[in-house]
C-alpha cells in the first residue's frame, strides 16, 4: 500500500504513539507485508524468530516490539504491539467508508459493460470495457477489473484476508487495505471468492479462467492463461505462473510457487513449491507417474503377501 504522499517518520510515530529511531524527517512512502516490501515501506515484526528477516528486508522502516540495533539506511518504530499498530495505520490510510448505493458514485465503468440486477459495486472500483457482470456479484472497494471480463452470479471480489493473531481473549484480525486486480479477458465462474491483499494486490492474469466455487487467498498472484477447475482452494501469498492448470478440488498451502505450465490433477494437495512443465498428483504431492506407480504397487501387497505364505 502506497500513501498518497510521503510522510515523515515523526508523523507516523505520532499516529501510533510509538518511539522511533531515525531522523525526524526520514521518508515513509507506504506499508506492506514482508514478501512485497520496497524501499520506503513499513514492515512489522513481533517475534524474535523473524527480526533478522524484517531488518534485512527491502523495507526501510521496521515496526518492531523491541529496541534493536538499526541497520544503516533504515529506521525503527518501536511499539509494544506492532500487530495492533499496523492495523492502526491501515485504518488511518485506508478507512472503511459505508456505501449508500448499490453502485458507488466513485465507480468507473467502461463502455458496453453490462451489470445485471442486484450487484454491488463499491467505492473507487474500476471496470473496463465490454465486461459482463452477472446478477448478485459483489465487488468491494478499490477493485480493478480489465476489459472483456465475465463474472458469474454470486462471486465476491475483495473480501478480507484470512489472517489472524491468536491472543488470550481470542483471534485478532489483521485488517486488509489491499486490492483485487483482474486483468483483461479473465473469466470467473459462479460462487467464487477472491480475497484482497493485506496491503498489496491479489492478481489474476490476462486470459485466466476460473470455474465455479474457486477460492483465491490474499496477495496471491495468478499468471496469464491459467485454468482453475471447480472447488479449488488457493491459499494466500501463492505465485501461480503462466499457463498452469489446476483440476478440481486442488488445495494449496500458502507462500509457494507453482511453475509455468504445471498441471496438477484433481484432489491433489500442493504442500510445497513445484517446478513447471510437469504433471503432479496426490498428497503429499509428487509427479503423477511416480505416484501412480506407488498406488499400483500398493494394490499388489495382498498378492505379494500370499506368495510369502
Amino acid at each position: 500500500m502506497k500513501f498518497n504522499r510521503t510522510h515523515t517518520l515523526k508523523e507516523i510515530a505520532a499516529l501510533i504513539n510509538s518511539k522511533f529511531i531515525g531522523a525526524d524527517d526520514f521518508p515513509v512512502q507506504g506499508m506492506n507485508e514482508i514478501h512485497v516490501v520496497e524501499p520506503g515501506d513499513i514492515v512489522f515484526v513481533d517475534h524474535p524468530k523473524y527480526y533478522d528477516k524484517a531488518l534485512q528486508s527491502a523495507a526501510t522502516i521496521v515496526l518492531i516490539n523491541k529496541e534493536v540495533e538499526c541497520p544503516e539506511g533504515k529506521a525503527l518504530l518501536v511499539s509494544d504491539d506492532p500487530f495492533r499498530d499496523f492495523n492502526k495505520l491501515t485504518k488511518h490510510f485506508k478507512p472503511f467508508t459505508a456505501a449508500s448505493a448499490s453502485i458507488s458514485d466513485t465507480a468507473i465503468i467502461g463502455e458496453e459493460t453490462v451489470i445485471q440486477p442486484n450487484c454491488f459495486i463499491g467505492h473507487n472500483v474500476t471496470i473496463g470495457k465490454n465486461c459482463l457482470i452477472h446478477a448478485n456479484v459483489t465487488i468491494y472497494d478499490n477493485t480493478v477489473i480489465g476489459n472483456n471480463v465475465i463474472i458469474h452470479s454470486g462471486s465476491i471480489l475483495g473480501a478480507d484476508a484470512f489472517y489472524y493473531k491468536k491472543r488470550p481473549e481470542g483471534f485478532d484480525q489483521l485488517l486488509s487495505g489491499g486490492r483485487v486486480v483482474i486483468e483483461d479477458n479473465v473469466g470467473i465462474g459462479a460462487l467464487c471468492s477472491i480475497d484482497k491483499g493485506v496491503t498489496g494486490d491479489t492478481t489474476i492474469g490476462e486470459g485466466t479462467k476460473l470455474d465455479n466455487q474457486v477460492h483465491v487467498g490474499h496477495d496471491t498472484v495468478i499468471g496469464k492463461r491459467c485454468l482453475i477447475a471447480a472447488q479449488t482452494g488457493v491459499a494466500g501469498c501463492v505465485v501461480i505462473e503462466d499457463e498452469v492448470t489446476l483440476w478440481g478440488q486442488v488445495g494449496t498451502t500458502s507462500g509457494i510457487t507453482i511453475g509455468e505450465k504445471a498441471v496438477v490433477m484433481g484432489q491433489t494437495g500442493v504442500t510445497k513449491s513445484i517446478e513447471g512443465g510437469k504433471t503432479y498428483f496426490g498428497t503429499p504431492i509428487e509427479e503423477s507417474r511416480e505416484k501412480l506407480k506407488q498406488l499400483a504397487n500398493i494394490k499388489r501387497i495382498p498378492e505379494l503377501l500370499n506368495k510369502l505364505k
